[in-house]
């Protein structure tokens, strides 16, 4: 019999086969750890999945990535634990539910329950488990699917809660009132990090609109109107009309010069006179038209005349009031209607005069209350016109709101707001406009800018100890730590953590009515105590947690309740004075359930304690780069402000996977990779080392299916060729290298010279691999 098996053609993908049965029959993974015992641990983390969706192409890159480093690392003696974990909470989640049932955010407690909707969500977010592992196990990657971490488990979001509280403890959770990037059709507040993801800003097209508001004569304005031609309007350019409805105020920059200048207006033909910047002027009056006269103007004329007759400074124009450009309602929190000095003004774009609505945007609302200026918010939180907005009511505020069965107005409505500012003669000009606008990261919908009261971790207050932290840390590619990151960093904003939603770890804040009492619970021992004392103060009839037993660590006690909504919603607390204490009804940012992964795993603080000091911060993590500002923000953001520390000392940022001809994959273009069909056909191996060899790992890769052919012939060719010369005459001798070695310096200088570029080649791989550096 054989010692060498032979083979009559190179089959990878029966090899592989051959291989991980081998692995599962002498549980190969678990003696990597088991015969590491003692030995110098390497700490590495796996990023959690979301097994809602199916796995992609992508994932095999990512995880081919991490599989390389912590191989190496177990060949070189480390003990490397490798845990998986689940993301089970958020959006991609609920979105996803919400789909199957066939129903909407505004559905929920009213056609279904919060209970079961959320043990819906619940049942969903395995949906493709069984995929996933498949996938792991498929492509040879080791990790430990026997015992991962799951985010909606009590004890992860016991840990969560502790850090939570332990961020108030420290002054750096505080909640605001604030314009935030808010998304109607998910229903919910964004974060900064979330708005940043790859493809949120997007090129649209939309309808602009310089507006004519026209100006109040008084005696602060006196000065304006003379020699005046028609009435006298300020000029305010906007790319978003459906936000002229709640304007309530203009800017000017204080050191701007303004001119005034009679004309006509292009659509009503009537005569006008116009204040806008200077510098912006040859933008709407060409110079062509200079040696018209405006005696001679015919109405319909294309060339319209004009004369500039004064010019002022922005200062000058500071408390001028206009009237109302669109009366539908009044602001009950402030003045309104004049002209203000704004620091963000410049005459790169538009007239050089800023129209505010402070409910819609964070400058606006910044200049507006240092003002005393109130707001109109007119429209709802499902992006739609408000009953006050007569003209508009209901209507959504941008077309991609509508969904199929929704009545649909023939014309957009900012398109049928220029049509009445037309009408009106308060339009100067509508044209369409190329800019970026922002989209949400899941629903793929445009976001707004709206109103809300949050939750915040005070990110600013610990940016510069995040950026020096940063540098500590041993990125590749460099430019992402120093450029995409690093740039992040200095611009950082806080964190907004406030969640408008139903599946996802409750914000673990009790406060009183008027805010002057709060607690924020950081165990569930302390919770049982706390509604302990809500029973004995009548608050509450009978404890929830009246089975849990603290200090039982065991699965069934901390099974015996549910952290979730709509559970903890009932629970009221007593305040020190005697005041009932309600939950704010947030949900908490599910990036803020990743980020705590390094903890929560392991259930710190409240078990594995010593377990934990061994192994954090990580040696090694690697996603892709999407998670420049998601996991791999939330990671850094927490160990700084908590720990002191990195989370993580080495990471690898890898690029996208798009098709050969580097389009961006999708199942709508028909353009997608099966990481399945793949396998099956060319084998793990061909596959992984196709995507690691053709180009550097944080480069984008085009992945082109006859490259894995080529890598199959040519590379694993070659080595077939060589390994069956070995195997055919090694078994013709009956060799079994039980022969006694000979010594070096004995052995021909061939054999001599093919050991020296062996132990170079080591050498070169050793630090290549110790510098994360795989091609």
């Amino acid at each position: 019999m054989s010692k060498y098996p032979e083979y009559k053609q190179l089959n990878l993908a029966q090899i592989g086969q051959e291989i991980l049965e081998d692995w599962k029959s002498k549980r190969t993974f678990e003696k990597s750890l088991s015969t590491r015992e003692g030995k110098p641990s390497f700490n590495f983390y796996e990023g959690p999945p979301s097994a809602n969706g199916m796995p992609g192409i992508h994932h095999v890159m990512g995880r081919t990535i991490k599989d390389i480093f912590c191989r190496f690392k177990t060949l070189q003696g480390f003990q490397v634990h490798r845990k998986a974990g689940w993301d089970t909470h958020g959006l991609p989640v609920e979105l996803g539910v919400e789909k199957e049932l066939g129903i909407t955010k505004e559905d929920i407690g009213k056609n279904i329950s919060i209970a079961e909707y959320n043990q819906k969500c619940r049942e969903s977010v395995m949906k493709f488990k069984g995929v996933w592992e498949n996938l792991t196990d498929q492509m040879g990657y080791w990790v430990d699917m026997n015992d991962p971490y799951v985010t909606y488990d009590n004890k992860y979001i016991e840990s969560v809660w502790w850090l939570l509280s332990q961020m108030k403890e420290k002054g750096m959770l505080y909640k605001g009132h604030t314009i935030q990037p808010y998304s109607p059709k998910a229903g919910t507040g964004l974060s900064s990090h979330e708005l940043n993801q790859p493809g949120c800003y997007r090129d649209v097209k939309d309808l602009t609109a310089v507006a004519q508001f026209k100006v109040v004569k008084n005696e602060k304005s006196d000065v304006l109107f003379e020699n005046l031609h028609g009435d006298l309007f300020f000029l305010a350019w906007t790319t978003t009309p459906w936000t002229l409805p709640s304007n309530t105020a203009l800017a000017v920059g204080k050191k701007i010069v303004y001119v005034k200048v009679k004309t006509f207006n292009q659509y009503t033909h009537q005569p006008i006179t116009v204040v806008l910047a200077k510098d912006l002027f040859a933008k709407f009056f060409p110079e062509k038209n200079a040696d018209l006269t405006l005696a001679d103007y015919v109405a319909g004329d294309k060339n319209i005349p004009f004369e500039v007759i004064g010019s002022f400074k922005g200062s000058e124009l500071e408390g001028v009031c206009y009237e109302q450009l669109l009366p539908y309602a009044k602001p009950e929190d402030g003045d309104a209607f004049r002209v203000l000095i704004g620091d963000f003004v410049t005459t790169e774009d538009g007239t050089g005069i800023v129209h505010l609505a402070p409910s819609f945007g964070a400058d606006d609302n910044r200049v507006a209350k240092q003002n005393g200026i109130g707001s109109l918010t007119l429209v709802d939180t499902q992006g739609r016109f408000v009953d006050a907005v007569s003209d508009f009511a209901g209507m959504y505020v941008k077309d991609e709101y509508y969904t199929e069965g929704d009545e649909k107005p023939e014309l957009p409505v900012d398109v049928q707001i220029v049509i009445k500012l037309k009408k009106s003669n308060l339009c100067f000009k509508a044209e369409k406009y190329e800019h970026s606008y922002p989209h949400c990261w899941r629903t793929d919908k445009p976001i707004l800018y709206y109103p809300l009261e949050s939750w915040f971790v005070k990110t600013t207050a610990a940016k510069e100890h995040m950026v020096e932290l940063n540098k500590t840390i041993n990125w590749k590619p460099a430019s992402t730590g120093e450029g995409r990151f690093g740039n992040w960093l200095e611009n950082l904003v806080d964190w907004n953590l406030s969640r408008s939603r139903f599946w996802g770890i409750p914000l673990p804040i009790w406060a009183t009515e008027d805010y002057n009492e709060q607690i924020c619970i950081g165990s569930v021992e302390q919770l049982k105590n706390e509604i302990d004392k809500a029973v004995s103060a009548g608050l509450m009839s009978s404890s929830p947690l009246s089975d849990f037993v603290p200090g039982d660590m065991t699965a069934e006690n901390y099974n015996t309740f549910d952290l979730h909504r709509p559970y903890v919603d009932d629970i009221v607390l007593v305040s020190d004075s005697g005041k009932a204490m309600k939950r704010e009804s947030d949900l908490i940012d599910v990036w803020f359930d990743s980020g705590s992964m390094p903890y929560a795993q392991l259930h710190y603080p409240f078990e594995n304690k010593e377990l934990f000091e061994t192994c954090y911060p990580a040696d090694f993590i690697a996603e892709g780069v999407d998670q420049t500002r998601g996991w791999f923000f939330t990671l850094h953001a927490i160990a700084s402000i908590l720990f002191d520390s990195v989370a993580f000392k080495n990471v690898v940022s890898n690029g996208l996977v798009l098709d050969k001809n580097g389009n961006k994959m999708s199942k709508r273009l028909g353009n997608a990779i099966d990481p399945f069909t793949t396998l099956d056909k060319y084998g793990p191996d061909a596959m992984r080392w196709y995507m690691i060899s053709n180009a550097q790992p944080w480069d984008n890769l085009k992945f082109d299916l006859e490259g894995i052919d080529e890598v199959r012939k040519k590379f694993f060719g070659t080595l077939y060729n060589t390994y069956a010369f070995f195997a055919l005459y090694a078994n013709i001798d009956g060799f079994a290298y039980e022969e006694e070695d000979i010594p070096l310096n004995q052995r021909p200088e061939i054999d001599r010279w093919i050991l020296s570029e062996l132990n170079s080649l080591i050498e070169v791989v050793t630090n290549s691999l110790s510098d994360y550096e795989p091609t």
